[in-house]
């Protein structure tokens, strides 16, 4: 299963959302670098949900196509 493309980008999601936590954290108790770098890290988190959204959408199409 592992070897889904939509399963593989939820996970690089995931993943992504867990490496932001800290930097959130930091950023709460006022520390202004670790803001920028949450900010950054939300930028990428949008991208990548949208080609998630995009390959879903891609996904089912051909699906929908095949049947």
């Amino acid at each position: 299963m592992s070897d889904n493309p939509i399963v593989a980008k939820w996970n690089e999601l995931k993943t992504l959302v867990e490496s932001l936590e800290a930097d959130v954290a930091k950023n709460a108790k006022g520390v202004a670098a670790a803001g920028v770098r949450a900010r950054k890290g939300l930028r990428l988190l949008q991208a990548k949900s949208k080609e998630l959204v995009k390959l879903t959408l891609e996904t089912d199409k051909s699906e929908k196509q095949e049947n």
